[in-house]
């Protein structure tokens, strides 16, 4: 797998991506967004792959949208009007990228090695979990560069940290540090520098080790859908039917090695398919 801005590694069940552009402090461009998509699409289909780390090649982990680039940096054509049914092959880049994690069937972690602002921050936010650097730094500086919010982050970043904390962020638009992201819930472990990846590694072989894949795909899509739902029988609706489909499959041989005191083998593999009912890419249309 060869990419312009973007390094792919993998070390038995566990997917590193590490965003590969260090003399730039690994800056997004409108590449780097399409090849994240791309490489998580690669990865979604792999069932020998169970948990993703991302983290940035270099001193940083990401320092935002490269404003370098000439015409609209951020990859947007400015002759389509906003309202026009066009405005759908004019979306936010960082937007793509954030919705297909959002999809994702493995669990994701983010490994924050260094200074990450802008889109460098919002997209960790569906990541599952976040641990970082002492000397990582986060913001949410689009206010200071005139622009809103992006990569779906008003709807990610209040279910993390709050509406309290989310606005005090977006609107100063301040960059802060390790410890404060820790303090408000944005990432959950600090970790010196030289032991971050093998932390990362320790925790996603918790998420892979004795588990079933298709468990941990229903259960991370439940959790991320269920928090914009509207009433617990949402979620009671769509775990009757998981509930059914794991029981009838993976749930027979975890009972069974349970009971014989032994390590389960489970077969039911995420590209089976899901549960009758339940749509893995079940995600509004752009309009």
């Amino acid at each position: 797998m060869t990419h312009e801005t973007l390094d792919y590694t993998r070390d038995g069940a566990i997917a590193t991506v590490t965003l590969n552009r260090p003399d730039a402090m690994n800056a997004f461009t409108p590449t780097m967004g399409q090849e994240l998509e791309d490489i998580l699409n690669s990865i979604d289909t792999d069932d020998g792959v169970r948990a993703v780390i991302f983290t940035g090649a270099g001193r940083a982990f990401c320092a935002g949208m490269d404003l370098s680039a000439e015409g609209n940096v951020f990859g947007l054509d400015e002759s389509i009007d906003p309202t026009s049914p066009e405005m759908e092959r004019n979306r936010d880049t960082g937007g793509k990228v954030v919705l297909r994690m959002y999809r994702m069937k493995k669990p994701l972690i983010g490994a924050i090695n260094g200074a990450s602002v802008g889109v460098g921050t919002t997209m960790q936010l569906p990541m599952d979990m976040r641990i970082a650097s002492p000397f990582a730094k986060f913001g949410f500086v689009f206010s200071e560069r005139g622009i809103t919010l992006e990569s779906c982050s008003s709807w990610f970043l209040p279910r993390l940290v709050g509406i309290a904390k989310a606005a005090e962020w977006s609107y100063s638009g301040r960059v802060f540090k390790a410890d404060e992201a820790l303090e408000s819930g944005l990432i959950s472990e600090i970790c010196e520098p030289e032991v971050l990846l093998k932390r990362a590694h320790e925790i996603a072989h918790s998420f892979t080790n004795r588990t079933s894949p298709m468990s941990v795909a229903l259960n991370r899509q439940l959790l991320w859908r269920m928090m914009g739902a509207s009433h617990p029988m949402e979620a009671h609706k769509i775990e009757s039917r998981t509930m059914l489909h794991t029981s009838m499959r993976d749930g027979k041989e975890g009972v069974l090695s349970f009971l014989e005191k032994r390590d389960p083998e489970f077969k039911d593999a995420v590209s089976s398919g899901p549960p009758t009912g339940f749509d893995w890419d079940d995600e509004p249309e752009f309009s």
